[in-house]
């Protein structure tokens, strides 16, 4: 195979230009328009592989769609009989330290975002850009994993086995790209039982040694509090060169820290939008330096004695909402209050926008929701964490491959008549079960052929020649499998 295009020109054979073949041939056009080195990736061919790294990947990056839940799989796949290799060879490619999987996740957002860009170059959007900082479970079930250990679950409200991921995801209202992550361990409350883990249980877990810089980095980031790494993702994009309005954050990231960074880049204008805390910092206001909570009651008491009429109604979203604008570390901030219904509790934005009217954080806050419905695409559909390698730096590889998968989806999702990622994902993958179904039935008739030719004594190719020269459907089959025959 000398070139990547290699495998979609093969593939291109199976998948005619057809209603019900056109998803998959769209995640492929796009998948094959991008560009990526084996020096990118951090590795170089040897002359004995047969296959560059990027084909590797390229693999990789089509599993889902073919039905393979994993390198184990891959041996009795369609693809896998395409192209011949060994488990052995995704398993060795997933868990190399010497991968920079970061700049790789870089390097195909920037492509993906650049197409797009060039597509809806003439069409208006009156939505900002935001960039959405969150996190989520990786549940894991291996004790035995490289640095595994319990996390506390916002969802389940307990202590689990896995890995806590913090993501980048850029947004337009429309379009969700996936731009940088970090795996995170907790080491809890009890110092006695790091991790939540017995000494027992943490000696027994594996362990390598980590030489590469990149590999380093993945360690020293596991530890590192999520509040600290979500700046240094956001310097990076920034660096990168990816431009947006809004950081969009929720009440477990907002704090005095991102404040002042927000407000610290000079060439790049960008403004916090986040959640707060009702309870637990204090503002300096006209009613002097108190928490979110007490400047609702001072609001609340000012339009009791008729002064002012702080509390307002919006029609549009159903809900009583104040706003005032305060300082937070010495920066100017501006204060959203928002409830629904008469017992419903009161809710707080903070933005260093000083022109946002309510209204507008409102909507813009909506859009962080986005990243909810991209975590449960990539964990129900693209087997998000289900990676059960006990290497670190493949788990950090089956992470970034996901999101890649995920944004590729997400490209042609935006370009194509899509209510929603599941609903594309699905058809993609039904344009290449005929393509699976009729390859194994092929390889069934043959061995029901071969069983009765040697039942006989007869020779077999005659058999089949002359079972083939009376039906043309049997033909058929044989086409198929002519072009099905391995590579290697």
């Amino acid at each position: 195979m000398g070139k990547i295009t290699t495998i979609f020109s093969e593939l291109g054979v199976f998948f005619k230009d057809n209603a019900e073949k056109s998803a998959i041939r769209s995640i492929m056009d796009v998948q094959k328009d991008i560009r990526v080195t084996d020096k990118m990736i951090g590795l170089t061919k040897h002359g004995n592989c047969k296959m560059t790294a990027f084909q590797v990947l390229t693999l990789l990056l089509l599993f889902p769609f073919f039905g393979i839940a994993g390198a184990s799989h891959y041996a009795d796949s369609v693809l896998g009989r395409l192209f011949s290799c060994k488990k052995d060879m995704f398993y060795s490619f997933l868990s190399d330290e010497r991968i920079r999987w970061r700049n790789l996740l870089t390097c195909v957002s920037r492509q993906l975002l650049k197409r797009k860009d060039a597509a809806v170059s003439n069409t208006k959007s009156t939505s900002p850009i935001c960039l959405v900082v969150d996190d989520t479970d990786e549940p894991k079930t291996g004790w035995k994993m490289e640095m595994i250990g319990k996390i506390w679950s916002h969802v389940d409200h307990r202590r689990k086995l896995g890995f806590k991921c913090l993501t980048l995801l850029l947004t337009d209202g429309k379009t969700q790209t996936f731009l940088n992550f970090s795996l995170h361990g907790e080491k809890g409350k009890d110092e006695s039982k790091s991790q939540g883990l017995t000494a027992k249980q943490r000696a027994a877990r594996h362990s390598e040694e980590h030489t590469t810089e990149c590999s380093k980095e993945r360690v020293e980031d596991y530890w590192k509090k999520k509040t600290d790494k979500l700046q240094e993702m956001v310097r990076k994009a920034v660096r990168d060169g990816f431009s947006f309005d809004y950081l969009l954050v929720d009440s477990w990231f907002t704090n005095t820290s991102l404040v002042k960074f927000a407000l610290s880049f000079r060439k790049h204008t960008f403004h916090l939008l986040g959640m707060m805390k009702m309870a637990g910092t204090n503002f300096k206001t006209r009613f002097g330096d108190i928490c979110p909570r007490s400047i609702v009651a001072k609001l609340k008491a000012e339009q009791k004695k008729g002064k002012v009429k702080n509390i307002k109604a919006n029609k549009t979203l159903h809900c009583q909402w104040c706003t005032i604008d305060a300082t937070l570390g010495g920066k100017p901030v501006r204060l959203f209050f928002c409830k629904r219904g008469r017992k419903g509790e009161w809710n707080c934005l903070l933005t260093t926008d000083m022109t946002m009217d309510f209204l507008k954080a409102y909507r813009t806050y909506q859009m962080r929701w986005a990243t909810e419905v991209a975590y449960h695409d990539c964990k129900q559909l693209l087997g998000l964490g289900k990676c059960q390698s006990v290497s670190f730096n493949a788990q950090i590889a089956a992470t970034t491959i996901t999101f890649m998968q995920y944004n590729i989806l997400s490209i042609v999702k935006r370009f194509h008549s899509y209510e929603t990622i599941g609903a594309l994902f699905n058809h993609a993958v039904s344009g290449t079960v005929e393509f699976s179904i009729t390859d194994k039935i092929w390889q069934v008739l043959l061995r029901t052929l071969f069983a009765i030719a040697e039942k006989f004594s007869i020779y077999c190719p005659d058999l089949l020649t002359a079972i083939i020269n009376e039906d043309e459907d049997i033909k058929a089959l044989l086409n198929l499998n002519v072009n099905l025959k391995p590579t290697g």
